[in-house]
């Protein structure tokens, strides 16, 4: 069965559940931590292969995996 580009891969940033095409276009701009993405978040649909629905699908992912840290900060 072929492979549609919007299937839903784990990639080199533990966590964060993204198409193919974008792990490679993240890794092709040098990004790979969470942290080096989430600094880039507000622009990465600048990137080459990143659009505006991949790019909010990317900040989806960061703010998903962001909030079980910041509920246990809230607990604190």
């Amino acid at each position: 069965m072929p492979v549609n580009p919007w299937d839903v891969w784990k990639g080199h940033i533990p966590g964060l559940r993204l198409p193919l095409s974008t792990w490679a276009a993240l890794r092709e701009d040098g990004i790979l931590t969470i942290e080096q993405l989430s600094t880039k978040a507000d622009q990465i649909h600048k990137l080459p292969g990143i659009g505006q629905k991949t790019a909010q699908l990317i900040r989806d992912e960061l703010a998903r995996v962001a909030l079980p840290e910041e509920q246990l900060s809230d607990k604190e």
